[in-house]
């Protein structure tokens, strides 16, 4: 499904010392400063060998961080993957749930569903196909989307 399920998972934005909230500009110009500090061409000679493997692992690290964050569908998709995770250690999922079991609603361009608490469960058009966690907005019950294959 997504891309991410291949790659260990890392924080990519731990790896840039950036807030999820921030925005692409933010993360740039922390990708920026952190690429220049571990550069292999930038270490000086007089470095010990195993202090120049590991900033050029961190080299490597902000590069993959930002080669994902700094990209608009990539990082969508890192942070739905990252959100799901979130979700599931929260708990178990409640029920699972086809997408054409769903309400439209038309003012928000969204499918929603009531959760048994009275709060409702709810899924932009967009990230339906995308998603397979939500979340009540009212209380922590979890359900999982499925889709008619």
């Amino acid at each position: 499904m997504m891309a991410f399920e291949q790659l260990p998972k890392k924080d990519w934005y731990s790896i840039l010392g950036a807030d999820p909230s921030a925005d692409v500009s933010d993360l740039k110009q922390k990708y920026q400063k952190l690429i220049l500090m571990y550069h292999p061409d930038k270490q000086s000679t007089d470095v010990p060998a195993g202090t120049v493997e590991e900033c050029i692992q961190k080299f490597i690290e902000v590069d993959q961080a930002w080669k994902i964050l700094g990209n608009e569908e990539t990082k969508k998709e890192y942070d739905l993957q990252r959100h799901e995770d979130e979700l599931r250690n929260l708990g178990p999922v409640d029920a699972q749930v086809y997408l054409e079991e769903m309400s439209w609603n038309e003012d928000d361009h969204s499918f929603f569903l009531s959760c048994r608490c009275g709060g409702k469960y709810s899924v932009s058009k967009d990230e339906a196909e995308e998603v397979n966690l939500i979340s009540c907005d009212t209380c922590s019950l979890i359900i999982e989307l499925l889709h008619y294959s």
